[in-house]
């Protein structure tokens, strides 16, 4: 679980997308940012939370929302995910995984008993003054439009 709590100052960072462009918190200064950590493109759980937010995309920028999504996957597995799923958001290459332990939610992981690293899938609710307002641990992939905008959902 991430160290970081509503009303903490959000880590800086920067990133390159999915069609090279540097992107960085300050990009988002006076805006709703809804910085999305998930483990890997084009994987099943993934692939459900990101068309869940594609499907609500209008109604979360309608709120004053911007999203981003960061994993490590490179900035081509990245478009090639973006453009299969028709997603209309940025998704940040976190290769080096810089931005996901700035923001605690790289770490370890279990499956079938084997451990190993990962991302722990978390989303993050930056408000304008770059603040943190809500952090959602462990969201569920299919409802998370609705988590964000609901915060007792």
């Amino acid at each position: 679980m991430t160290p970081l709590q509503p009303g903490d100052k959000a880590p800086l960072f920067s990133g390159i997308d999915q069609d090279g462009n540097k992107v960085s918190l300050s990009s988002f200064k006076g805006k709703k940012l809804v910085l999305y950590c998930y483990p890997k493109d084009l994987t099943a759980t993934c692939t459900v939370q990101a068309c869940n937010l594609r499907d609500h995309y209008k109604m979360l920028t309608k709120k004053g929302y911007v999203l981003v999504g960061v994993s490590p996957d490179d900035q081509a597995l990245h478009r090639k995910f973006r453009e299969k799923n028709a997603l209309p958001f940025t998704l940040l290459a976190d290769t080096e995984q810089k931005i996901l332990k700035a923001y605690g939610v790289w770490g370890e992981k279990s499956m079938y008993g084997r451990k190993y690293m990962g991302v722990l899938r978390t989303t993050f609710i930056i408000n304008e003054k770059g603040i943190i307002d809500r952090v959602i641990t462990k969201p569920r992939s299919s409802e998370h439009a609705q988590e964000i905008v609901d915060p007792a959902y």
